[in-house]
């Protein structure tokens, strides 16, 4: 009785705060006021999307995040490697403690905060440039462009690419890695043959866990593109607070919804035995 009065304290929860939010922005994007002010049913504002400049900046968006998490994985598969071993090798000598915990601890500053310290980082007389005039090298400019945009999703969403993948690598069974290599398997054959397969499923959810926000956000773009790169998550944010456009707004967000819905099935195609990774 205690647990199916919870489940009934769950439900009202997610009627509440997710179907009725959910609801409210589908109701926007399929109506209008008419001249006398009256709500009517209609499908313009998805019409309005198959605008070519707005097709541009979706592609846009899907490319810069899409590149953010090509370098996440690139970067953090070894860190989540290094970091499994290395606690491995801890936990056989009986020491506690994790460098995990130095990952983590960024996520507790607020997004906004850590996207402004590179602001004084790739400024013009930020500390890089300040570092290379101490070096006698030429200055660079950085902020606003493509590469600082992508760096800032990179630094802000990297823990949850490395976070997925450790929980996996630290899973594997070593006896299974120590049969391949009595058989004769050298390190190359293990590593490809072993352990990326049976890390699949945590690289899928750090994909997923990567592409998803960085499709989406408008503060990183905002603040390191200077307003020159309008991303799909601006476009969005400009409707409801620049524009006042709700209804399209509504439009652009039903949208998204649909897409990153897309993207994880997608997602889930690539990880064909179903495993789900726990985040923590």
């Amino acid at each position: 009785m205690y647990k199916k009065s919870l489940s009934y304290v769950h439900l009202i929860w997610m009627a509440l705060f997710v179907l009725a939010p959910i609801l409210m922005v589908l109701v926007y994007s399929l109506t209008t006021k008419d001249a006398n002010g009256n709500s009517v049913l209609t499908f313009a504002h998805y019409a309005k999307f198959v605008n070519p400049a707005y097709i541009g900046i979706l592609w846009k968006s899907v490319w810069i995040a899409a590149l953010a998490s090509a370098v996440c994985l690139l970067l953090g598969f070894p860190a989540a490697m290094i970091l499994c071993n290395r606690d491995r090798r801890r936990a056989q000598l009986g020491k506690k403690g994790s460098v995990l915990l130095l990952f983590v601890m960024p996520m507790w500053m607020n997004m906004l905060l850590r996207t402004y310290s590179w602001l004084t980082i790739l400024e013009k007389n930020g500390l890089l440039n300040n570092l290379l005039e101490a070096l006698h090298l030429p200055p660079v400019q950085l902020l606003y462009t493509t590469g600082a945009v992508v760096l800032g999703m990179v630094y802000n969403f990297i823990p949850f690419m490395i976070l997925p993948i450790y929980s996996v690598l630290v899973k594997i069974d070593r006896s299974v890695i120590e049969a391949a290599e009595d058989l004769g398997a050298n390190s190359f054959c293990v590593y490809t043959r072993i352990i990326i397969p049976l890390s699949l499923p945590g690289v899928i959810s750090g994909i997923t866990m990567v592409f998803l926000p960085a499709i989406t956000t408008f503060i990183i773009s905002q603040l390191l593109g200077g307003g020159q790169y309008m991303l799909f998550g601006n476009l969005i944010e400009q409707q409801f607070l620049k524009a006042d456009n709700w209804n399209f707004g509504s439009a652009l967000s039903i949208v998204m919804m649909i897409l990153i819905f897309l993207a994880m099935r997608i997602m889930n195609l690539f990880n064909k035995n179903g495993q789900q990774v726990a985040m923590f």
